[in-house]
């Protein structure tokens, strides 16, 4: 079968093949793949001529069995290919799967799962490997369109938060020096505390140290000021033409100012003027139609579909550590692997 394995000692083999793909964006990246620690994170990758498919993955042990599963890095991830996949035919998707299939049969792989990206086309790539699941939709900002079209489209309380802050003339600067960033990772852990955020998303300085260096994509980190005193943060990553909003925090003394309104209609700007398509907010936890979601969406009309992979390579090995863990929790519908889901994080 023409598969290659790229582990993640393997970087410029791995930075080659994203660099070559027709459309991807920094969740792709070695960058983003090498600090994972809940498995053993690797790009497979299946070539044949002048074409090839490549899906970044993360391996992990299954507690009771012999057996693992894959799983995707969090973030919007899936399948790339160095061509449209309009140009791959039939005969090459279908050799993809084989070799897909006989690489988990190897590998003894239960199942698999992928977040897939909402603005790459990937479904196609998929068809015949399980099945393509929707969970929900993310919201982006069409910079194409003009700021005058863009904030046509801004719910009123958005309107309204972004005009109120507008008129005590603040600032939204680049980070720039180490005082900065210092900054901004307190306003960052303060926020991060503040609602309890779950251990994973607590940050430290060198991770933003990290991620600014990076070589794969560009990192923007921007602080909002107001009075010479900076009261929001917003790291923003540039991959292409799609900008992603990385994290945004607030300063609690200043939550009833609404800042990040403002910060993501600057973002916005600065993204237009750099020659960039899209300022993906993103969406609810989980997918979901939540509160989350419905502030991302007061910037934008703008939905796209965000969808999950899910195959099932060994049913009798799933079913039994189903049964092993049933209980309420476990029984949750969209839950994938259902025996995962009362290790949720």
């Amino acid at each position: 079968m023409n598969y290659v394995i790229i582990k993640i000692e393997e970087g410029d083999k791995w930075r080659d093949y994203v660099q070559k793909a027709k459309y991807y964006d920094f969740y792709h990246s070695w960058y983003y793949h090498h600090n994972i620690k809940n498995g053993e994170a690797f790009l497979f990758v299946y070539e044949k001529e002048a074409a090839f498919i490549a899906i970044p993955l993360i391996k992990r042990a299954i507690n009771g069995s012999e057996c693992f599963d894959l799983t995707s890095a969090y973030g919007y991830l899936g399948p790339i290919t160095n061509l449209d996949v309009e140009e791959l035919s039939k005969e090459f998707l279908l050799t993809f799967r084989a070799a897909f299939l006989d690489f988990m049969a190897q590998e003894k792989i239960v199942c698999a799962f992928s977040r897939l990206h909402p603005l790459l086309h990937q479904t196609e790539l998929l068809d015949d490997i399980g099945g393509v699941y929707a969970n929900g939709s993310t919201v982006y900002i069409d910079l194409e369109s003009s700021i005058e079209q863009q904030t046509r489209h801004y719910r009123k309380s958005v309107k309204n938060s972004i005009h109120a802050l507008a008129e005590s003339s603040p600032s939204v600067k680049a980070v720039e020096t180490a005082a900065e960033l210092e900054t901004f990772v307190a306003i960052y852990t303060e926020n991060m505390k503040r609602i309890g955020a779950h251990d994973y998303y607590h940050f430290d300085l060198q991770y933003f140290k990290d991620l600014i260096e990076a070589e794969e994509f560009l990192s923007l980190p921007l602080m909002l000021y107001l009075d010479g005193e900076s009261i929001a943060a917003g790291f923003f990553v540039y991959t292409n033409d799609i900008i992603q909003v990385h994290l945004l925090a607030t300063k609690t003394e200043f939550l009833h100012l609404s800042p990040t309104k403002l910060l993501i209609h600057e973002a916005s700007r600065i993204g237009r003027d750099r020659g960039m398509k899209y300022l993906h907010l993103g969406g609810g936890v989980g997918g979901k139609n939540d509160s989350l979601f419905f502030w991302k969406s007061g910037f934008s009309d703008r939905l796209l579909s965000f969808r999950t992979w899910r195959y099932i390579n060994n049913q009798t090995e799933y079913d039994r550590l189903k049964a092993k863990v049933a209980s309420d929790e476990s029984k949750d519908n969209d839950f994938f692997p259902a025996y995962r889901a009362l290790e949720k994080q």
